[in-house]
C-alpha cells in the first residue's frame, strides 16, 4: 500500500456547470473536452487508443521505449513525479525505478481515476509515497503546496499524450509558464506532441472507420443531458473532424441534423440545420514551434526525440 495518500478535490463546481451552459449559449457553441471522460467517455477513449488509425498513443510509447535511458539521463534523480492528467497511471509505472522516484504526484479531474492510479502504483512500488489531487488544471496550477511538503526532492512534470494540443496556443503558453514556476532550479518537464502531418492521416486519426470516435464525440452530449438537465437527442448530431492548416489544428465538431430546439435547464437553444458545436481543438506543432513555445513560457534549455516519421515528438525541458 502506499505509503502516504492524500486526494483533495480543488475544483468550484458551480463554476464548472455555468461554464458548461454558457458555452453552450454561445455562437458558435461548444463545450470543453473536459467533458469528455465520464465512465462511458473514458471506456471509448481506451477503445480509441487501440484503433489502426489513432497513431498517437503507439507511436509516443514506441519513443519513450526506444529512448528511455537517454530521456532519462536529462532528469534528475529522487524525484517528485507530477502525472498531469494521470488517468489510470501507467504510462508513469516505467519510469519511477529509472529516476529512483520517491514520489508520484496524480493530478487529475477525476477522483475516481486518482484512487484507481493511487491503489496500482501503491502495490507495485511500496518503497514510493502517493499522492493524489483532484483539480481542473484548465484553470492555473495551484501544487505549490503539496510539492512544498517535500522541499529538497527534485520535480518532474509529465505530459505524456499531447494533451497540450487541447489548449489554445494562449492557454498552453500559460499552463507551461505554471509548470516552469513549479519547477525549482533541477526540475525537468517530460512532454509528448503530436506533429503537423499529412492532412489525411490527421484526420483519419479523429474519424475512424469503425465509427468509435464518433461514439466518443456524440457522448458528451449524454454527459450535458445529466450535468444540465437538458435533452440533446445525440442521434441527431453527426460527428465531424477537420484538419485546419491555417491554425494548424484538428477541430471535432458535432454538426445538427435538421433544426432543434434543446432546453438547458430552464434554457432554450435552438441549433439550426448544419450548426455545430465545437467539441476539441488539438494543435499541432513542428518540433521548431514547440521549442519556440517552451521558450516563451520561461523554459532555458530542452531536447527533444521523435519517431523515423517524424510523427511525434518528446520533449524534456529546464531552467
Amino acid at each position: 500500500m502506499p505509503a502516504w495518500i492524500s486526494v483533495g478535490l480543488v475544483e468550484d463546481s458551480d463554476q464548472r456547470l455555468l461554464d458548461l451552459r454558457n458555452g453552450l449559449l454561445q455562437r458558435p457553441a461548444h463545450i470543453s473536452p473536459k467533458f469528455f471522460y465520464d465512465a462511458q467517455g473514458c471506456a471509448l477513449y481506451s477503445a480509441i487508443c487501440e484503433l489502426a488509425e489513432y497513431y498517437p498513443t503507439r507511436t509516443e510509447a514506441a519513443i519513450f521505449e526506444r529512448h528511455r535511458d537517454a530521456i532519462a539521463r536529462r532528469l534528475p534523480r529522487g524525484v517528485q513525479w507530477v502525472d498531469l492528467g494521470c488517468g489510470d497511471g501507467a504510462k508513469s509505472w516505467p519510469w519511477l525505478k529509472p529516476v529512483e522516484a520517491r514520489r508520484w504526484v496524480g493530478v487529475d479531474i477525476s477522483p475516481e481515476w486518482l484512487s484507481m492510479s493511487l491503489q496500482a502504483g501503491g502495490q507495485q512500488f511500496v518503497e514510493v509515497e502517493f499522492v493524489g489531487v483532484a483539480t481542473d488544471f484548465t484553470r492555473p496550477l495551484q501544487l505549490h503546496h503539496v510539492l512544498g511538503q517535500r522541499p529538497h526532492w527534485p520535480r518532474v512534470f509529465f505530459y505524456p499524450g499531447s494533451s497540450i494540443g487541447n489548449f489554445p496556443p494562449e492557454q498552453a503558453l500559460a499552463l507551461l509558464g505554471s509548470v516552469r514556476e513549479h519547477l525549482g532550479p533541477e526540475g525537468r518537464l517530460l512532454i509528448g506532441i503530436d506533429g503537423v502531418k499529412d492532412k489525411a492521416v490527421l484526420e483519419a486519426a479523429y474519424d475512424d472507420a469503425l465509427g468509435v470516435t464518433a461514439a466518443f464525440n456524440r457522448n458528451v452530449l449524454r454527459v450535458v443531458n445529466r450535468e444540465l438537465d437538458a435533452d440533446f437527442d445525440a442521434r441527431r448530431f453527426a460527428h465531424r473532424a477537420v484538419f485546419n492548416s491555417r491554425d494548424s489544428r484538428i477541430e471535432m465538431h458535432l454538426v445538427a441534423q435538421g433544426v432543434q430546439q434543446v432546453h438547458l435547464g430552464t434554457d432554450q437553444r435552438v441549433f439550426d440545420d448544419g450548426e455545430a458545436i465545437v467539441t476539441e481543438y488539438s494543435y499541432k506543432y513542428t518540433p521548431e514551434s514547440f521549442a519556440a513555445l517552451l521558450r516563451e513560457a520561461g523554459f532555458g534549455s530542452s531536447w527533444h526525440w521523435s519517431d523515423e516519421r517524424g510523427w511525434f515528438h518528446v520533449f524534456v525541458a529546464g531552467a
